[in-house]
């Protein structure tokens, strides 16, 4: 890449951020659904478990907004904010053998001291800081349910991470033997609707940024000169 459009480049990333946290619009959802006879036609040669899932969670939510050939996707689903059943399995034993098919998301910030012990606790909850989000990968919704409960409790510092990874199993356990298991079944906390970034700070603001400011102005000024923009 040429000098020219590296500032270019950068420059046009810091219009978006500003434009982003102005006036939003960051995350867009579709709002149309998939054909079903093309999501049946996808899903038809995926792995047991896979299918499973995503059946699953269609007749749950019913279809999907999105689908392509590994994946489904589902937004504002019941509490989710996203939901994606994929088609490549990811081997997983904690806290018995299976396969991640399915992740949750939710809105969630992370304090940054919790992350190690996030991490410690279930390699399948994913920790996104700067989107504000939280997911869960299992291979059912129920375990999503379980695990995220867990980790708003491990946050909140009601169970240590030892603690946690017990409860998963005695709950998992309770579940699968149709008892009662509230930690399975519903998010036990308040999620909000609503993105909260975590942006960081900038580092950057030197000769290199008022370069790209420049490099930006020169395009607007060019596509104005040549009737590109009105």
């Amino acid at each position: 890449m040429e000098h020219g459009e590296k500032l270019k480049t950068a420059g046009l990333a810091m219009g978006s951020d500003f434009k982003v946290q102005t006036v939003g619009g960051a995350e867009k959802t579709t709002k149309t659904f998939a054909n079903m006879d093309t999501v049946k036609h996808i899903v038809k040669d995926w792995n047991a478990m896979s299918k499973k899932a995503a059946n699953l969670t269609i007749d749950q939510y019913g279809p999907p907004n999105e689908a392509t050939e590994s994946r489904l996707i589902w937004y504002n689903n019941g509490p989710w904010k996203r939901t994606i059943v994929y088609r490549d399995e990811i081997p997983h034993d904690f806290p018995q053998p299976h396969t991640d098919v399915i992740e949750n998301y939710i809105n969630y910030n992370v304090p940054i001291e919790k992350f190690s012990e996030l991490a410690k606790f279930d390699g399948s909850v994913i920790v996104e800081r700067t989107r504000g989000e939280v997911s869960s990968r299992c291979d059912m919704e129920a375990a999503n349910i379980l695990a995220l409960n867990l980790v708003n409790d491990i946050v909140t510092d009601k169970l240590s991470v030892e603690e946690a990874r017990e409860k998963y199993c005695e709950v998992t356990s309770a579940f699968m033997m149709n008892r009662s298991a509230p930690y399975a079944e519903k998010l036990q906390f308040e999620v909000s609707k609503d993105e909260k970034y975590d942006t960081d700070v900038v580092m950057i603001a030197d000769e290199m940024m008022e370069q790209a400011k420049e490099k930006v102005n020169e395009v607007i000024d060019d596509n104005l000169n040549n009737g590109r923009l009105h």
